[in-house]
Protein backbone atom coordinates (compact mmCIF):
# COMPACT_ATOMS: atom_id res chain seq x y z
CA UNK A 1 0.00 0.00 0.00
CA UNK A 2 1.46 3.11 -0.62
CA UNK A 3 1.76 6.42 1.34
CA UNK A 4 0.27 9.56 0.41
CA UNK A 5 2.84 12.54 0.14
CA UNK A 6 3.81 14.60 2.85
CA UNK A 7 3.37 18.24 1.55
CA UNK A 8 5.16 20.89 2.84
CA UNK A 9 4.06 24.58 1.45
CA UNK A 10 5.72 27.83 2.80
CA UNK A 11 4.11 31.38 1.89
CA UNK A 12 5.64 33.50 -0.56
CA UNK A 13 4.13 36.71 1.34
CA UNK A 14 0.93 38.07 2.36
CA UNK A 15 -2.05 40.16 1.07
CA UNK A 16 -2.55 43.45 2.84
CA UNK A 17 -6.11 44.83 2.13
CA UNK A 18 -8.65 47.30 3.81
CA UNK A 19 -10.49 44.26 4.43
CA UNK A 20 -9.90 42.71 7.52
CA UNK A 21 -13.21 40.51 8.56
CA UNK A 22 -14.57 37.32 6.25
CA UNK A 23 -18.21 38.70 6.28
CA UNK A 24 -17.02 42.07 4.84
CA UNK A 25 -15.19 40.51 2.28
CA UNK A 26 -16.83 40.55 -1.56
CA UNK A 27 -17.29 37.26 -2.32
CA UNK A 28 -15.26 37.73 -6.10
CA UNK A 29 -13.05 39.83 -7.77
CA UNK A 30 -16.02 41.99 -9.29
CA UNK A 31 -18.54 42.45 -6.58
CA UNK A 32 -16.22 45.48 -5.47
CA UNK A 33 -13.67 43.95 -3.99
CA UNK A 34 -10.84 46.88 -3.11
CA UNK A 35 -6.55 47.21 -4.27
CA UNK A 36 -4.74 45.53 -2.26
CA UNK A 37 -0.44 44.81 -1.91
CA UNK A 38 1.01 42.39 -2.17
CA UNK A 39 4.03 41.94 0.71
CA UNK A 40 6.81 39.31 -1.07
CA UNK A 41 9.06 37.89 1.09
CA UNK A 42 12.38 39.92 0.35
CA UNK A 43 14.55 36.61 0.09
CA UNK A 44 12.32 36.48 -3.26
CA UNK A 45 13.57 39.14 -5.16
CA UNK A 46 14.86 37.60 -8.46
CA UNK A 47 11.69 35.74 -8.92
CA UNK A 48 9.70 39.52 -8.91
CA UNK A 49 11.87 40.04 -12.09
CA UNK A 50 10.12 41.38 -14.93
CA UNK A 51 6.32 41.78 -12.97
CA UNK A 52 5.57 45.00 -14.36
CA UNK A 53 2.85 47.68 -14.09
CA UNK A 54 0.03 45.86 -16.38
CA UNK A 55 1.15 42.42 -15.86
CA UNK A 56 -1.83 39.91 -15.23
CA UNK A 57 -0.97 37.41 -12.52
CA UNK A 58 -3.14 34.28 -11.11
CA UNK A 59 -2.34 34.81 -6.99
CA UNK A 60 -2.35 31.67 -5.46
CA UNK A 61 -3.64 31.90 -1.74
CA UNK A 62 -4.42 29.98 1.22
CA UNK A 63 -7.39 31.28 2.41
CA UNK A 64 -6.54 30.76 6.19
CA UNK A 65 -10.25 31.27 7.93
CA UNK A 66 -12.11 28.51 6.04
CA UNK A 67 -14.19 25.62 7.38
CA UNK A 68 -11.97 22.70 5.83
CA UNK A 69 -14.93 20.07 7.09
CA UNK A 70 -17.43 21.94 4.96
CA UNK A 71 -18.10 19.52 1.72
CA UNK A 72 -21.44 21.19 0.25
CA UNK A 73 -22.67 24.27 0.48
CA UNK A 74 -25.36 26.60 -1.02
CA UNK A 75 -23.29 28.42 -3.67
CA UNK A 76 -23.63 32.44 -2.96
CA UNK A 77 -25.40 31.29 0.19
CA UNK A 78 -28.59 31.31 -1.66
CA UNK A 79 -30.38 28.18 -0.11
CA UNK A 80 -32.69 28.39 -3.24
CA UNK A 81 -29.76 26.98 -4.90
CA UNK A 82 -29.27 23.19 -4.07
CA UNK A 83 -26.57 21.91 -2.02
CA UNK A 84 -23.31 21.54 -4.42
CA UNK A 85 -20.20 19.57 -3.54
CA UNK A 86 -17.85 22.63 -3.02
CA UNK A 87 -15.64 21.11 -6.14
CA UNK A 88 -18.43 22.32 -8.19
CA UNK A 89 -18.15 25.77 -6.07
CA UNK A 90 -15.66 28.84 -5.34
CA UNK A 91 -16.85 28.59 -2.13
CA UNK A 92 -13.36 29.36 0.03
CA UNK A 93 -15.17 26.20 2.49
CA UNK A 94 -13.34 23.28 1.74
CA UNK A 95 -11.10 20.51 2.21
CA UNK A 96 -8.20 22.85 1.08
CA UNK A 97 -8.69 26.19 0.78
CA UNK A 98 -6.22 27.33 -2.01
CA UNK A 99 -8.06 30.77 -3.38
CA UNK A 100 -7.05 31.40 -7.02
CA UNK A 101 -7.00 35.01 -7.69
CA UNK A 102 -6.92 36.85 -11.19
CA UNK A 103 -5.43 40.49 -10.68
CA UNK A 104 -3.29 43.10 -12.65
CA UNK A 105 -0.43 44.40 -11.26
CA UNK A 106 -0.94 48.60 -10.98
CA UNK A 107 2.02 49.52 -9.72
CA UNK A 108 5.67 48.38 -8.10
CA UNK A 109 7.19 49.53 -4.89
CA UNK A 110 10.26 48.07 -4.28
CA UNK A 111 11.89 45.90 -3.08
CA UNK A 112 8.71 43.93 -2.86
CA UNK A 113 5.43 45.43 -2.61
CA UNK A 114 2.85 44.70 -5.33
CA UNK A 115 -0.02 46.87 -5.72
CA UNK A 116 -2.82 44.92 -7.46
CA UNK A 117 -6.29 45.84 -8.39
CA UNK A 118 -9.03 44.24 -7.26
CA UNK A 119 -8.84 41.32 -5.34
CA UNK A 120 -11.23 39.22 -2.83
CA UNK A 121 -8.66 38.33 0.02
CA UNK A 122 -9.17 39.82 3.17
CA UNK A 123 -5.68 41.24 5.25
CA UNK A 124 -3.29 38.69 5.96
CA UNK A 125 -3.94 35.85 3.88
CA UNK A 126 -1.15 34.00 3.01
CA UNK A 127 -0.33 33.95 -0.43
CA UNK A 128 1.43 30.79 -1.98
CA UNK A 129 2.69 31.66 -5.03
CA UNK A 130 2.62 33.86 -8.20
CA UNK A 131 2.09 32.69 -11.39
CA UNK A 132 1.55 34.60 -15.02
CA UNK A 133 -2.13 34.38 -15.99
CA UNK A 134 -2.93 32.84 -20.07
CA UNK A 135 -5.01 34.18 -22.03
CA UNK A 136 -8.20 31.64 -23.16
CA UNK A 137 -6.39 28.90 -25.23
CA UNK A 138 -7.01 28.89 -28.99
CA UNK A 139 -9.79 26.86 -30.30
CA UNK A 140 -8.74 23.44 -32.43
Amino acid sequence: MSREPVIAITPIGVVRSPVHERADAPRQAFDGAPEAILEINCSLLPALHRVVRGTELIVVTWLHEADRSILQTHPMDDERIPLTGVFATRSPDRPNPIGLHRVTVTDVNPPSRIHVDAIEAIDGTPILDLKIAMGKAPDA
